[in-house]
């Protein structure tokens, strides 16, 4: 049953071969076997789970079901999920149980889907590694001595080792992409706004989008149909229609469009085999008809230094609200309010979070907004114009995930800026607000590589059918880790 597709497990309930509970036990049992050396689930909601596949089951038996409902899946720590911990990874939230669902838990819910628990991640979203949360680094099913990637990196190891057929995970910069190419998994960062972020724990917000990891993109269309559309609740949700992705999946013809090969994602730092990779899945694509064109984008190379002085403001914003006081993590025995704060923060945070804390407070002083925070958001604006520009010549930009296959636990934890690099290739496509999508394509070194499409602002489906018609050519999103079989 594990190594069905979201799509597969369907058709299976709805014909009575197999039911939700079955399902939801197995799953379960597999969580029970094999996450302890995987380490990609923080909270797992046994008694809930149970309760929601029967609840699944009756409704199944009337007939009243949509393609979701008794489906498993797993939500990213960083979603408030109502009586069940939310911790995003980190000390702070350790003993915070949310009184309110996000409204992606919320649709997922609505839609029928069975949660089996909250993944692991780093802390606050704030890593490309899985190695920053409280709880530990999360190993990847292909290799336990490597990393998943992150910051979704545990959502994307249970499902690369089938522990749930799909989960959520959160994109600010690369973390649903990159934990998803590292993993030999499709996942999708929606265009900003698409999706709402009420109950997302908040890390950067002009740049959090939330999105689904799944093994196949006609999965991944399935998740978004479910979760995306306007909320009143979320000012940056935007007012759209939603249309059926998944029966829009066969609307895109390759035959005649045009892809882009952006020149500065083929340069040095990238893997060879990585390239090598990428390369034959272009030839795929011009098979099926399309043209292949060489784009620049001239101001990528500044994505990465923009977006480190963005994402670190916001997040200095945003993580103000953990004081010791309203709720999360308290110091003992404060002597007054400052040593509340003070200690409460220190002792709850870990040394990634702090490091952006610091950043972002720095680049929002006095004397400093100026001279940083101002021209990185210039700098925005030339790299959203030269996706601008690409998108009058091209239909569709395609290249590598990340430079490189997934890399050794610890290799690059004392060196914060190689490891910033790691999503030099994902970090441009957040900051302009467009869509983007990850893909397997091949392994390099016996680890799985990710192709990355991205396109104009809501050409999400679009991404998805261009996803959907490689994987009908090509078996790469169908491989599971052997010791996972």
């Amino acid at each position: 049953m594990h190594s069905k597709t979201i799509a597969e497990l369907f058709a299976d309930l709805r014909a009575r071969r197999v039911s939700s509970s079955e399902l939801t036990r197995h799953f379960l049992e597999r969580i029970s076997r094999f996450d302890s050396g995987l380490n990609s689930f923080i909270s797992v909601t046994e008694d809930a789970a149970i309760a929601a596949a029967a609840a699944a089951d009756r409704r199944l038996a009337t007939g009243d079901a949509g393609p979701l409902t008794g489906i498993p899946l797993a939500h990213k720590d960083i979603f408030c999920t109502r009586g069940v911990k939310t911790s995003c990874g980190s000390r702070m939230l350790d003993n915070f149980i949310s009184p309110y669902d996000a409204t992606v838990v919320e649709r997922m819910e609505q839609a029928g889907v069975v949660m089996l628990g909250k993944t692991n991640m780093d802390e606050f979203a704030m890593g490309s590694s899985n190695e920053t949360s409280w709880y530990g680094p999360v190993r990847n099913p292909w290799d336990r001595t490597r990393v998943p990637g992150g910051s979704s990196g545990g959502s994307a190891a249970a499902v690369a080792a089938r522990l749930a057929p799909a989960a959520t995970g959160t994109d600010t910069g690369g973390s649903i992409r990159q934990p998803a190419a590292l993993c030999g998994l499709t996942g999708l960062k929606p265009t900003y706004g698409r999706v709402s972020r009420y109950g997302m724990i908040a890390f950067a917000s002009s740049l959090d989008q939330a999105g689904p990891i799944a093994t196949s993109a006609e999965d991944a269309a399935l998740l978004l149909t479910a979760m995306a559309g306007f909320d009143p609740r979320d000012s940056t949700s935007l007012e759209r229609p939603v249309p059926d992705y998944r029966a829009q999946l066969d609307d895109t013809s390759v035959a005649g469009l045009t892809i882009g090969l952006p020149r500065e994602y083929f340069g040095d730092g990238l893997d060879s085999g990585v390239a090598r990779a990428v390369e034959e899945a272009v030839d795929v694509y011009r098979r099926l008809g399309a043209n292949v064109v060489e784009v620049s984008l001239p101001n990528s190379a500044l994505a990465v230094p923009t977006y480190y002085v963005v994402a670190p403001a916001e997040c200095s914003s945003n993580l103000s609200r953990f004081d010791g006081v309203r709720f999360g993590y308290r110091c003992e025995e404060p002597l007054n309010l400052i040593d509340l704060y003070e200690r409460s923060r220190g002792e709850g945070f870990g040394a990634e979070v702090k490091r952006r804390i610091m950043i972002g407070t720095y680049v929002l002083s006095a004397g400093y907004y100026d001279a940083y925070y101002l021209k990185a958001q210039r700098l925005r604006r030339l790299i959203s114009d030269d996706f601008r520009r690409a998108f009058t010549e091209v239909d569709v930009i395609l290249g590598p995930t990340a430079p490189t296959p997934a890399f050794g636990l610890g290799a690059k934890q004392d060196d914060p800026l190689t490891m910033y690099l790691c999503d030099i290739y994902t970090i441009a496509v957040n900051l302009a607000g467009l869509p983007a999508l990850s893909l397997p394509c091949g392994f390099a070194g016996g680890l799985p590589v990710g192709l990355q499409l991205i396109g104009d602002y809501f050409a999400d489906g679009r991404l998805l059918g261009l996803a959907h018609a490689y994987q009908r050519e090509t078996d790469w999103h169908r491989r599971i880790p052997a010791e996972y079989k």
